[in-house]
């Protein structure tokens, strides 16, 4: 077994193997078991090998070892006058080593659990940080290299919200943490967990991560699940409003009803202008598509042709297949929207400010929900 670094240790250590030996050496005599002071000075001499990394069947193997030499030596061995004698001897021996071992054990795994401890508990810490920017960028740079992260260069981020939220160790982390280590490497990837949500750190230039994320997130869930994918950013401080993006972008597409397991921040960038004014969103929908309230049915039906007519690229056709309705009723429809709101959906010049309070009513749930006006 390699000797502590410390001084200290290395002299502990000795002191503990010439303790052991002679204590084999009378136990062969006195045919007793180690005392609790003997199990004690093992199980510190296990937690120090522990804290400096040594493994510990090397450990188990040194003593050992050392344990079949003290036997060989062993002046009760020498003594016995009989097998019966013999017999008593390797009995007394047989449990000071089987005690000895245990001691070690346990030392060892109490040491080893400590520092597993301690690391999750620094790894939370950083994380913590990284993600909401509490500390100096240039340390937390330092701090991320420790946990095999290089905060070089523009990084994304990419957010996963499950029907049970995921925590740190359960079994679909460590598969979906498993899975994008074992294609990318460590040194590319950070998973984590925060507020029940699975988070995945990557270099911007590894465009693929992401949608791998997905997939293995999909593979650890099945279903009832969501990944949002951010734009890069550069330096540790992207990091941070790449996270916070993702996250909205989340909230935002269960605002919207989205149920696309994969959503991109970049796809949603018109809802997030527009709700960056809530008061003027709601004016324009208000004044825009008010008067859809006044028909018989409400205003739902128009605003779903509307919709759909924008999303079809205005083509009547394609709307009224998506739409399950004649052409002949979506012609309707549109004439109905241009006679009541004023402006017509076929009019490039007038289209620009009916999407856009089209799109304002989805972002605020009208008609389900009522306007929230300002007066």
């Amino acid at each position: 077994m390699p000797p502590p670094a410390d001084r200290h240790d290395a002299y502990a250590t000795a002191r503990t193997l010439d303790r052991y030996v002679e204590r084999l050496a009378e136990i062969s005599v006195s045919r007793q078991a180690l005392c609790d002071e003997d199990l004690d000075g093992l199980r510190e001499l296990a937690a120090v090998a522990a804290e400096h990394g040594i493994a510990l069947r090397s450990l188990v193997a040194e003593y050992l070892t050392l344990s079949r030499r003290a036997w060989a030596d062993s002046p009760g061995a020498r003594r016995a006058q009989n097998v019966v004698d013999l017999r008593e001897v390797t009995s007394a021996l047989l449990r000071a080593v089987g005690d000895a071992t245990v001691a070690l054990t346990e030392g060892y795994e109490t040491a080893h659990r400590a520092a597993i401890r301690r690391e999750e508990a620094s790894r939370r810490e950083f994380v913590d940080d990284l993600l909401e920017g509490r500390t100096d960028l240039g340390r937390l740079a330092e701090r991320a290299e420790r946990f095999g992260l290089r905060l070089v260069g523009p990084h994304g981020v990419t957010v996963a919200r499950a029907g049970s939220p995921f925590g740190a160790g359960d079994r679909a982390t460590r598969y979906i943490e498993e899975a994008l280590t074992a294609r990318f490497g460590v040194r590319e990837v950070l998973i984590t967990t925060k507020d029940g949500l699975l988070v995945c750190v990557s270099p911007g230039a590894a465009s693929q991560v992401p949608h791998h994320f997905a997939t293995q997130v999909r593979n650890a869930v099945s279903k009832d699940y969501q990944v949002a994918i951010s734009r890069p950013r550069l330096g540790p401080s992207g990091i941070v409003r790449s996270y916070q993006e993702a996250r909205s972008t989340l909230d935002l597409a269960a605002r919207l009803g989205l149920d696309n397991p994969v959503v991109c921040a970049s796809d949603l960038l018109v809802f997030q202008v527009l709700g960056r004014d809530r008061a003027a969103i709601t004016d324009l929908v208000d004044t825009v598509l008010g008067a859809l309230e006044h028909t018989r049915r409400g205003p739902q039906p128009l605003l779903d042709t509307l919709t759909t007519y924008f999303d079809s690229g205005c083509l009547n056709t394609t709307t009224a297949r998506r739409l399950g309705l004649s052409v002949r009723a979506v012609t309707y429809r549109l004439a109905r929207i241009r006679q009541l709101t004023g402006y017509d959906p076929a009019d490039p010049d007038q289209r620009y400010t009916l999407q856009t309070a089209t799109l304002g009513a989805r972002l605020l749930g009208w008609p389900s929900r009522p306007l929230q006006r300002a007066d």
